[in-house]
């Protein structure tokens, strides 16, 4: 397992959070339970199988709900 942290364009609403979880949970090779999206903090915290999962889909999953993402670090 990977995790990936991202830095988000500012979150301008709580709703941004639930919406960007969404697209993280649609992911096959996501795991559910590690899935934190800080609305304060403007950063999405997510830990997946990468064979099953790149940090590109990842990303593009984010952008594909309206969302840019600033930078991003895998460990």
């Amino acid at each position: 397992m990977k995790t990936a942290t991202l830095q988000l364009e500012t979150l301008t609403c709580p709703s941004c959070t639930q919406k960007i979880e969404g697209a993280l949970k649609s992911l096959d090779g996501v795991d559910q339970d590690s899935i934190k999206v800080l609305f304060n903090a403007s950063k999405a915290k997510v830990s997946y199988d990468e064979e099953k999962l790149s940090l590109k889909e990842i990303e593009r999953a984010i952008r594909q709900v309206g969302y840019t993402i600033e930078k991003s670090k895998e460990r």
